[in-house]
C-alpha cells in the first residue's frame, strides 16, 4: 500500500468517525420532549429577532436603491437630516457620476444587540460585513474586495410605518 493510499483511508476513516459521532448525537436527542411551540421567547431574543427583521428589509432596500442608481430612494431610508445619509448618498453619486453600477450588497452580520428601545426609537450594537459586492461599467463586472468586520451604532427612528437609519457611528473597542 502506497502511503497516498493510506492517507486517503485514514482521512476517510476520520470522515466517517465524525459522522458517526454526529448521527448518534442526533440519535441521542431524539428521545427529549420538543419545545412547547406556545413558549415565547424572552424579551430580549424578541427584540432581537424583530431587530434582525428590520435591518433585513432596510439593508434590501438599500440594495435596490444602489443596483438602480436612485438617491432619491437611497435618501428615502434615512431621516431627515442624517448624516450617515448624506454620506451613502454622496458615495452613490460619485459612483454614478464615473458610469459605475454597484451590485450584490450582501450584509453579513454576526451580533446584533438591543442597547435601547422605544416605540419609534432603536439603538442598535450591530458587528457586520458587506460581501459580494460588484461594480458594473465600460470594463466589465469586477468584484469589490470583501469588506473587514466591524462593529457599529445604529439609531433607528420609526418615521410612520416605516423604520429609517438616523445615526450610524463606528464602535470603538
Amino acid at each position: 500500500m502506497t502511503s497516498g493510499t493510506a492517507s486517503v483511508r485514514l482521512l476517510t476513516g476520520l470522515l466517517l468517525a465524525a459522522l458517526g459521532c454526529v448521527l448518534a448525537a442526533g440519535l441521542a436527542g431524539l428521545g427529549q420532549d420538543a419545545p412547547d411551540p406556545r413558549a415565547r421567547p424572552s424579551p430580549a431574543v424578541a427584540d432581537r429577532t424583530a431587530a434582525l427583521g428590520v435591518l433585513r428589509e432596510w439593508d434590501a432596500a438599500r440594495a435596490v436603491a444602489w443596483r438602480s442608481g436612485s438617491p432619491a430612494a437611497l435618501g428615502a431610508l434615512y431621516a431627515e437630516g442624517s448624516a450617515s445619509g448624506r454620506a451613502d448618498r454622496a458615495l452613490l453619486t460619485a459612483y454614478r457620476s464615473r458610469g459605475l453600477r454597484v451590485g450584490g450588497m450582501t450584509m453579513q452580520r454576526s451580533l446584533v444587540r438591543v442597547l435601547a428601545r422605544s416605540e419609534d426609537r432603536w439603538v442598535l450594537r450591530v458587528t457586520d460585513r458587506l460581501v459580494g459586492v460588484f461594480v458594473v461599467g465600460p470594463g466589465g463586472r469586477v468584484p469589490l474586495p470583501r469588506d473587514a468586520w466591524s462593529t457599529r451604532v445604529v439609531v433607528l427612528l420609526r418615521v410612520g410605518e416605516r423604520w429609517r437609519v438616523s445615526e450610524v457611528r463606528d464602535q470603538v473597542s
